[in-house]
This record gives C-alpha cells, sequence and structure tokens, in this order.
C-alpha cells in the first residue's frame, strides 16, 4: 500500500514550519556526501568550505566559491518513504546557490512527500562545465548507495530552479556524454535521471533566434520532464522551447505557464506561482513516477 500523502491543510502547516527551522539545524542533522573523494576534476583550487555571501536580500542564504562539491542528505520519517529520491539543484545564476529557499526548504517540502532528497552544491562561480560533472556523479553516487536510504535506483530524478534548472535538464539529455574520465566503480553507473522537473528554468533558449539550447540533444530516451513558469519571467522561453523540443520528440511533458509569479519564489507563501506549482507537482510525481 502506498503511504498517504498529506492534505493541503497539512502540506501548509508543514511549509510554514519549515521556513522557521534556523540554517544551522539542517547543517546539524542532515548529512553530507562530498562527491569526489580525491581531487576534483577540472578544479583548480584547493577544497574548502563554500562561502556564505553577503547578500540576503529576500531573506535567502546564498552560497559562492564550492570547491568540494557535496550532497545534503534529507530523509523522510521511514512510514513515508515512498523508494524514490530527488536532487535538488539550487539557482543563482551560475553564480551563487540560493541555498535555503531553492534548496534546503524544497528538500524538506519533499520529505513530507516521502521522498528522500538531496541538496546538491554544485560548483560556482562559473563553471558551468564543472557543474554537469557535479550533478552526473551525484547520480551516480545516489544509485549506487540506494540501499541505504532504501531506494528504488530505477527512480532517482532531479528538481531544479532557474540555473539549477538549466543544469537539471543538461543532465536530463547529456546522460549519455561522459563529463568527465572514470574515476572508479561508481563511474560505470548511469548518470541518466529517471524524471525531471525543471521550475522557472533559464538559458535553456540560447539557440538563434532563441530555439533551444544546442548542448541540449533531445534524444528518444529522455525521461519525462515536468516544467513549471509563470508569462511575466524574463526566463519564461526557456519553459516553452524545453517543452516544444520535448514535445516534437514524443518525450513525456507536462508544462504549466502562470501569467504573472515573476522568477526566483522557491515555494514561499504569498507568491501564487510558489503557491500553486508544488500541488501540481505533486500530482505529476504521484502519476508518473509513484503509480
Amino acid at each position: 500500500m502506498k503511504p498517504k500523502r498529506p492534505t493541503s491543510l497539512k502540506l501548509l502547516f508543514a511549509l510554514n514550519l519549515i521556513f522557521f527551522i534556523p540554517l544551522a539545524n539542517f547543517a546539524q542533522t542532515n548529512e553530507t556526501i562530498y562527491l569526489w573523494s580525491g581531487n576534483v576534476p577540472g578544479e583548480n583550487e584547493v577544497k574548502h568550505d563554500p562561502v556564505q555571501t553577503a547578500n540576503t536580500k529576500g531573506n535567502v542564504i546564498r552560497l559562492t566559491d564550492v570547491t568540494n562539491p557535496a550532497l545534503i542528505v534529507f530523509e523522510p520519517e521511514a512510514s513515508v518513504n515512498n523508494g524514490a529520491g530527488i536532487i535538488v539543484s539550487p539557482g543563482g545564476g551560475y553564480k551563487t546557490l540560493s541555498i535555503d529557499k531553492e534548496g534546503y526548504e524544497v528538500a524538506a517540502w519533499l520529505n513530507t512527500l516521502g521522498f528522500t532528497a538531496f541538496v546538491l552544491q554544485y560548483r560556482v562561480p562559473d563553471k558551468q562545465e564543472q557543474a554537469l560533472y557535479d550533478i552526473q556523479r551525484a547520480i551516480k553516487i545516489i544509485r549506487n548507495r540506494a540501499k541505504r536510504w532504501e531506494l528504488n535506483p530505477n527512480k532517482i530524478g532531479v528538481l531544479g530552479f532557474s540555473a539549477g534548472g538549466s543544469l537539471s535538464a543538461r543532465a536530463s539529455t547529456r546522460f549519455n556524454y561522459d563529463s568527465y574520465e572514470k574515476l572508479d566503480a561508481i563511474d560505470t553507473l548511469s548518470s541518466r535521471p529517471d524524471f525531471a522537473l525543471l521550475i522557472y528554468p533559464a538559458y535553456l533558449d540560447k539557440g538563434e533566434e532563441r530555439s533551444i539550447t544546442p548542448e541540449l540533444q533531445i534524444t528518444k530516451d529522455i525521461p519525462p520532464f515536468f516544467i513549471f513558469a509563470t508569462a511575466d519571467d524574463e526566463h519564461a522561453n526557456s519553459a516553452l522551447v524545453m517543452a516544444s523540443a520535448l514535445r516534437d520528440n514524443q518525450i513525456p511533458v507536462e508544462l504549466h505557464l502562470l501569467s504573472n509569479g515573476g522568477h526566483g519564489y522557491g515555494l514561499r507563501h504569498g507568491n501564487i506561482a510558489a503557491e500553486t506549482w508544488p500541488a501540481l507537482a505533486e500530482i505529476w510525481l504521484k502519476n508518473i513516477i509513484l503509480d
């Protein structure tokens, strides 16, 4: 029997609680898994902790100068664990990571749905190529350790916001491309996500006349997608061209475009888009992944 989903009121209550949990509590209670035990491929700087920026606009904690990429693990209660895992990639223009609003808070919400969530601290700033190394390695590590979290290795997906949406799209279309040289047995595993959610994704329309970014090669074995954006978001064309390319290639895709909501809202209350996409995503996940 599948675990019972929380009702809308319970979900709202849970989300309200999440936003009052200090960041320090996450750091104290959640396991950190570093992606690279030795030298970090493509990294010239020595490993060190990420740097928190002075910019806290919008009550957001932002990290930068990531040289030792990591996964922060959020486990659901055992009674609701549904056997699926999701890597959460925060946005920040490939300059910073909005680590709480588009990372920890989202992971805690996913836990209420029964998902094991992994917040990815990928390399920034200005290391898009290396960020792909990081997410591909992260998928392989989770598959390798799936039994540890009671996960089905064939139910590992990605969820990204803004630049994190770009990274999630790249991971979902470039899994046949070895972005870095294989290091160990973990790298013999597939880096293909089993599903992908893009929330206000950016940088997917860098082709001619704002067409799909050439790097994103749409093939028949690409996983199903859920895409959410708003018409008043300057990056909304990314969602449209990605959905169109997927549809043209008969890849299952669900696209939602609200009239307003802007960009960078996460799932914080007070924004219509932020209050809309989680419920839609929950339904999609239930129908596509868990059924």
